[in-house]
């Protein structure tokens, strides 16, 4: 009999209200049953809330500088069991061994980052108008913040969120992917060994109709971090709006490779393996179209689907996989549809185009790395985010010609170019309609200490990472101190 997981709740590992399970298999081998966790309810998450609002008064009077010190020890406990959390996130979403580590590794340094912010939550000093009188401003927690996170980066990304949460003093309600909830809990695991108040983290596992709707629409939640499709982002956004609640919303990315005549073709050829398929393109940031300059077209796409069908696919957790599985059956039929969709628009599958099967293959979700040639601005395929290892190849004629198809979709996450020329660089860093530029990179890579997020329907207007996160997290307070010892009236006495 499988093991049964529990949720955090109240400063105990709990079984949820219903006494429900929800199933969690390993997607490269569906017969190995890694566990089963909660399938919780809106009874569990208030709950949350009540315990969440109690650890909210606790922290928040807890200095900085300490509440970055428990992130630094949770980084140090994440550098120990490397291995074994990275081991543990591959064989619950996948991807491969070498992903995972890096995985772990963002963590790690999100950890380290956010424990030197415990000293440097500035504020401003300014001069007064009037005489004996000084004018500041700081930074103070908001309360309880809501946390929704995607199977894809099970332990980083919720690292973006929550570590930059917690150092600003707010109290935390963690509702992760159902797909990776042994993730999860090891996360939540280490930050009460590094010493995190029992009731400063909730862990709700559950389906996000239920639990992460319930946790967006209770009015004890003033703030919401989402990552995950802009459809479910949008509905967020609508009920935050209503209830005037800070909602940071990270969602989807159509991101394009530009390879410019005079790149080194190599290198770009190693950038859109990597942007494209690692991940099994199940990235945000993952390079979904490939945009090809006419003079290099045919050789760089010969050499592309020669290398794509040398990659291997199979259990993330052999070192020799290139490639793991997707994550789970709606994922598959998803990109399998999508197949459908290029041939109806008369697009030529060079490479791939199937599900996966052979040897260590037929019980997973593997679907072959593939690239689509012949496709056009504006086809559906070239317009809407498949989140698979799926590569559309489109061909231009110039850069501004490039950009305009770069920037010719709702999305604006990133985006990348391969050229040698400084001024074709700087154009594309400035007309690139992006929240993220790369020149002679893929289009994934960001790091911990410096925003990430994208504009149009990717995301509202809030950056993940680096300095911006905490502005997030946290409210701005002014304070006036006058010791004129008389009362001054701002704007009249000075104007008249």
């Amino acid at each position: 009999m499988a093991d049964r997981f529990s949720n955090r709740v109240g400063g105990e590992w709990v079984a949820p209200a219903s006494g429900e399970y929800i199933e969690n298999r390993n997607p490269a081998r569906q017969t190995d049953l890694i566990g089963m966790w909660p399938e919780s309810g809106r009874e569990d998450v208030a709950r949350a809330v009540e315990s969440a609002q109690r650890g909210f008064e606790k922290w928040r009077a807890t200095p900085a500088p300490q509440r970055g010190m428990v992130l630094k020890d949770a980084a140090d406990l994440m550098t120990e069991r490397k291995e074994d959390l990275a081991r543990a996130m591959t064989r619950e979403m996948g991807k491969v061994l070498e992903e995972t580590r890096g995985d772990v590794q963002e963590a790690i340094d999100t950890g380290y980052y956010a424990a030197t912010e415990g000293r440097r939550l500035f504020g401003h000093t300014v001069p007064s108008e009037l005489r004996d009188k000084w004018a500041m401003s700081f930074r103070r927690p908001i309360g309880v913040s809501g946390v929704i996170t995607p199977f894809n980066f099970p332990i980083a990304v919720p690292s973006w969120k929550i570590f930059p949460a917690l150092l600003c003093g707010n109290s935390v309600i963690w509702k992760p992917a159902e797909d990776v909830p042994h993730s999860a809990n090891l996360f939540v695991e280490i930050l009460l060994e590094a010493g995190l108040p029992g009731d400063v983290i909730q862990l709700v596992h559950g389906r996000g109709e239920v639990v992460g709707a319930a946790l967006v629409e209770h009015s004890g939640v003033p703030v919401i971090s989402f990552t995950g499709s802009t459809e479910t982002g949008s509905r967020i956004g609508e009920v935050a709006g209503r209830m005037n609640k800070r909602v940071s919303l990270e969602m989807g990315g159509k991101n394009a490779q530009i390879v410019m005549p005079d790149a080194d073709m190599e290198l770009a050829l190693e950038g859109v393996l990597w942007g494209g398929f690692g991940t099994t393109g199940q990235r945000c940031t993952a390079t979904s179209r490939l945009l090809l300059h006419e003079s290099v077209h045919d050789e760089f796409v010969d050499r592309l689907v020669e290398r794509a069908g040398q990659l291997r696919l199979g259990d993330g957790s052999a070192e020799a996989t290139d490639v793991g599985p997707l994550i789970n059956q709606a994922a598959l039929e998803k990109v399998q549809r999508y197949m459908s969709v290029a041939r109806d628009e008369g697009v030529e599958v060079a490479c791939g185009g199937q599900r996966a099967s052979g040897s260590g293959l037929d019980d997973g979700f593997f679907f072959e790395p593939t690239v689509l040639i012949g496709v056009k601005p504006g086809m559906r395929v070239e317009q809407e985010e498949i989140f698979g290892p799926v590569l559309s190849v489109i061909v231009f004629s110039d850069l501004e010609e490039a950009v305009r198809v770069n920037n010719d979709v709702e999305y604006g996450l990133s985006s990348a170019i391969y050229t040698s020329d400084v001024r074709s660089a700087f154009s594309a860093i400035s007309d690139l309609d992006n929240g993220i530029t790369y020149v002679n990179a893929p289009t994934i890579g960001a790091e911990a200490h410096l925003p990430f997020g994208g504009v149009k329907q990717t995301g509202n207007g809030h950056r993940e990472g680096g300095w911006e996160v905490f502005e997030f997290f946290s409210e701005t307070k002014v304070a006036y101190l006058d010791y004129s010892g008389r009362l001054q009236r701002a704007q009249i006495d000075t104007h008249s």
